[in-house]
């Protein structure tokens, strides 16, 4: 079998694609109402920033990963029984 020729992933791209399997699998430990909510919006949070985000900036990038990690752990937590949504503006998306 030849070798693989799967693009390889950044760090940023994998930290980004970890931080949305996190999301998907706290999403699990809630209410099944709840857990279909919660994967909608990040699913389309995540879509939103991968199309509205310039992908070269990476102090952007990194403030909305620190920002969802955040927003995870308070999920993780027992107490925590849905997500809101949270409106960022995207005025600095686009800036270098």
């Amino acid at each position: 079998m030849g070798a693989s020729t799967k693009p390889r992933l950044s760090g940023m791209q994998l930290q980004v694609l970890a931080l949305y399997r996190g999301f998907l699998r706290a999403a699990r430990m809630k209410s099944p109402e709840e857990r279909s909510r919660i994967e909608a919006l990040v699913s389309q949070e995540f879509r939103r920033n991968s199309s509205q985000v310039d992908r070269k900036n990476y102090l952007y990038i990194e403030y909305l990963v620190r920002r969802g990690k955040k927003q995870l752990d308070q999920l993780k937590s027992p107490e925590t029984v849905g997500l809101a949504s949270l409106n960022v503006e995207a005025s600095q998306a686009k800036t270098s």
